[in-house]
């Protein structure tokens, strides 16, 4: 008696195949220094940061993964409905960030990012399957690192928990409402879960560690 057989099923655009191409493709990308100034450069897509240091212990188990500290997306079109047509939003996200983290007291030059430039439907798709393949630390538990502060409901709201461990920032807020040591013991916790599942991840690994510095560039 024959056993039974059914053939593999592959659909090339469904939802999953599309996100998992888009994040293969982005992680081939190389990885840029934020020691200085990036240049500037027009279109929306795709980026994620990555701690590539020595010195600061929480992220240093991450130093040597293909998984980053935070992962975002950067539209063209004006996520209000607005019609506003931005030139440089993901440039203007990356400069945002490394400002962010230069002010929070981090050391800009262990810190690295990965962009590809995509349409915005997906780039969101990636981010979400970044998000959700890597659940980076800056999304999850040390959440408001991607914040902006814009008018008074949003200076008085609380002070988010990126900017609790990482203090510096020029901003205003309500006030200290976490707790730091319970917030870095729950970060620690994170990234080890992270390091014991990295060879679970959904798309093959090593991914390009292709380094490079924008000031010899």
């Amino acid at each position: 008696m024959l056993a039974e057989y059914t053939p593999a099923s592959f659909d090339p655009l469904s939802t999953v195949q599309i996100a998992t191409t888009i994040c293969e493709t982005f992680e081939r990308q190389p990885l840029v220094s934020m020691t200085y100034e990036i240049p500037r450069f027009e279109g929306s897509g795709l980026y994620a940061l990555y701690y590539r240091g020595v010195s600061v212990d929480l992220y240093l188990p991450l130093a040597s993964l293909q998984v980053p500290v935070y992962a975002g997306q950067a539209r063209s079109n004006s996520a209000t409905g607005e019609r506003v047509r931005e030139r440089y939003p993901l440039h203007g996200r990356l400069k945002h960030h490394r400002l962010s983290i230069m002010e929070g007291g981090l050391p800009i030059a262990e810190f690295r990012f990965r962009a590809l430039l995509l349409p915005d439907v997906h780039a969101d798709l990636g981010e979400n399957a970044l998000c959700v393949g890597y659940t980076p630390i800056w999304n999850s538990k040390l959440r408001g690192f991607g914040s902006k502060e814009q008018g008074a409901t949003t200076r008085q709201s609380k002070k988010s928990k990126w900017d609790t461990v990482h203090g510096g920032r020029r901003r205003t807020h309500g006030g200290v409402v976490h707790d730091v040591e319970k917030l870095v013991a729950e970060a620690k916790a994170h990234i080890a879960r992270q390091v014991s599942d990295y060879d679970e991840l959904p798309w093959p690994h090593p991914a390009s560690d292709t380094y490079l510095d924008l000031e010899d560039s």
